[in-house]
């Protein structure tokens, strides 16, 4: 398999991807595949979208090759708070991305594949992928005990998930991706997939949790570079195109003009976060203070992202009621968010009297609201 990416190929591609749709439609047809130079989740999630919203796939199929930096990546419709360990992942600086299509969440690093498969709505045939998916497994190392099942997972030995899957299908057009475990580090996987957050509840589609295992575990011989090419030349032979891959930069605007809007909205808080359904909360926080247990009871509803209904039920005395009172009427409104929560209270500490007794109380109390974000 050849990696092109000199400057005719780049201008080659331009033609290819170039809006208006008109403008390539009658000149390009058969299979393309095409792989990012980025590591960016936001970037290469663009280029989904980019490439669903902007190509004609009438009279060609398009494979997009890809790889990210740590990041968790959930489905359209589901609750980031339910699926993962919010505060881990920010202490690791592991990036959280929201994609278009459905299905559950999963957890990539440069030790992981994904593979995106473009087509009309009308070709769209998921199971195909992944039988090709397969086959090329098969043909790099005959031995691997691999194959596809009903949910459309890729299962190695018959009992490890080593791929998981996910669709989008627009009104022409589809595209069909799904995952591939080479060698990603599996600790940082089932730890940051593991939600601590207690009392949530939610309508959001939740993941379905399975046994994982590295296909490096099998073979120690495999790399990703080596069933990146294993999938791309069976690709290239069931369409019966040229064996070589496009590279491309999912920031480069004079290839895909837009791009860089495209990227910037799936990043916002707005969308990682205000897309979530709305859910409950309802707990109650078992706060240690001067050597005794306190029990709060809060209870919140958040739509969009943002606090709508808060109640905090404190033991009387314990804080001023009006003090209380403005913490619940502050945090209506706002971001289920602890940084945005941390400044309200920051700015409430201000204007609470100046005792330190009642101070302590009250830092502790919005640590332990912060704590539930």
């Amino acid at each position: 398999m050849v990696l092109q990416s000199s400057l005719k190929n780049c201008l080659q591609l331009s033609c290819i991807l170039k809006t208006p749709k008109a403008g390539f439609r009658s000149t390009t047809s058969g299979g393309l595949i095409i792989q990012s130079i980025s590591n960016d989740v936001y970037q290469n999630l663009a280029v989904e979208d980019w490439i669903h919203d902007h190509m004609n796939l009438e009279n060609r199929q398009v494979l997009f090759l890809w790889r990210n930096s740590p990041a968790v990546v959930i489905g359209r419709h589901q609750n980031p708070w339910q699926e993962c360990n919010l505060r881990l992942l920010r202490q690791k600086n592991i990036k959280l991305a929201r994609r278009r299509s459905g299905g559950g969440t999963v957890y990539h690093d440069l030790g992981n594949i994904n593979l995106t498969f473009f087509t009309t709505k009308k070709k769209y045939e998921r199971m195909e992928n992944l039988k090709l998916v397969v086959k090329a497994l098969k043909a790099l190392r005959p031995q691997l005990d691999v194959h596809v099942t009903d949910r459309y997972d890729i299962l190695l030995d018959r009992h490890y998930k080593i791929s998981g899957t996910a669709a989008k299908l627009g009104r022409t057009t589809a595209y069909h991706h799904c995952t591939l475990l080479c060698n990603a580090d599996k600790f940082v996987l089932s730890s940051v997939l593991k939600s601590p957050y207690k009392g949530l509840k939610s309508n959001a589609t939740p993941s379905v949790p399975a046994s994982v295992k590295n296909l490096f575990e099998e073979d120690p011989s495999l790399t990703c570079e080596m069933l990146l090419d294993a999938i791309a030349e069976e690709y290239a032979t069931q369409h019966q195109i040229g064996h070589h891959i496009t590279l491309i930069n999912p920031a480069d605007e004079t290839v895909l003009p837009g791009i860089k809007n495209k990227t910037k909205e799936l990043q916002t808080w707005e969308w990682v976060y205000g897309k979530t359904p709305k859910f409950s909360v309802s707990t109650c926080l078992n706060m240690v203070y001067k050597d005794s247990v306190l029990d709060v009871k809060v209870d919140m509803d958040v739509k969009h992202g943002r606090i709508e209904v808060c109640k905090i039920d404190l033991p009387e005395q314990w804080l001023p009621p009006a003090l209380c009172c403005e913490l619940v009427k502050s945090l209506t409104g706002s971001k289920f968010c602890p940084n945005e929560t941390t400044t309200l209270a920051a700015t409430l500490l201000r204007v609470c009297p100046q005792d330190d007794e009642l101070q302590s109380r009250w830092n502790l109390l919005c640590e332990n609201m912060t704590m539930l974000m």
